[in-house]
């Protein structure tokens, strides 16, 4: 399904039905085959923001999956990468696929869970590709301030965000019927498993950075383009860790 080599519907079926950490661990041999992945284009447009409001020395790729996004902290940060995520399965390939780069040592892989991160003030940047869907909005609070504890003071958070489709449009009303089904599933099946693409709402998310102390900014992404009205299609948030 999706792509070449992808998840068949069965697997995805037999994915959701599973824990979130099961779930990505099942899917991981095929996750980069599928839309889940954040797409070159994204990474790319957010390095290049970044470089421009670096320099950074040591990086954290949060929920770092596959590592797709790891490599964005590989390029804007002078010292090292860091890698974290709760699922082996996803982890493990990460590792193979940096050993089929011949990377080499620069990048440490770490299972954790996000909302327990096992650093203090190690970091000067913390991106995250992807994974703000699977955090429930009361999660938030402490999630990020997970993220203010790990960075240094004036450190930089960022991650994208697309515009919220429109009412009228196909995507808006794919997007509602999936929640519907997330929220019917965990109504009804144990363990839960938490991806809900509606509940993050980016006023909601920029006032929860601000009570954890940081200052937001956002940054449109040109590559991207804009809407009929005017808004961009694509913003990165960079939420500044103040002292």
């Amino acid at each position: 399904m999706f792509a070449p080599g992808g998840p068949s519907l069965r697997e995805l079926a037999v994915q959701a039905l599973s824990s979130v950490e099961h779930g990505y661990d099942l899917l991981a041999p095929k996750f980069d085959r599928t839309p889940f992945r954040t797409p070159e284009p994204v990474l790319d447009s957010v390095a290049s923001t970044l470089e421009r409001l670096g320099p950074f020395d040591d990086g954290l790729d949060l929920c770092c999956g596959t590592g797709a996004g790891t490599r964005v902290v590989e390029r804007v940060c002078r010292q090292g990468a860091t890698g974290v995520d709760f699922s082996a399965g996803m982890l493990a390939v990460a590792r193979a696929r940096e050993a089929a780069r011949g990377a080499g040592p620069r990048t440490a892989w770490v299972r954790g869970d996000a909302r327990a991160l096992p650093f203090r003030a190690a970091f000067d940047l913390v991106v995250t590709f992807g994974a703000l869907g699977h955090f429930l909005p009361r999660e938030l609070p402490g999630l990020f301030g997970q993220v203010h504890a790990v960075l240094r003071p004036g450190g930089l958070f960022a991650f994208p965000v697309l515009a919220p489709p429109r009412p009228t449009s196909a995507a808006f009303w794919m997007l509602l019927g999936f929640d519907a089904v997330m929220r019917v599933r965990n109504a009804l099946w144990r363990p839960p498993f938490v991806m809900y693409y509606r509940s993050f709402r980016l006023g909601d998310v920029q006032r929860e950075l601000e009570c954890a102390g940081f200052r937001v900014e956002l940054h449109v992404l040109p590559e991207f383009g804009r809407r009929g009205d005017g808004s961009p299609r694509v913003r990165m948030v960079a939420a500044r860790r103040l002292p």
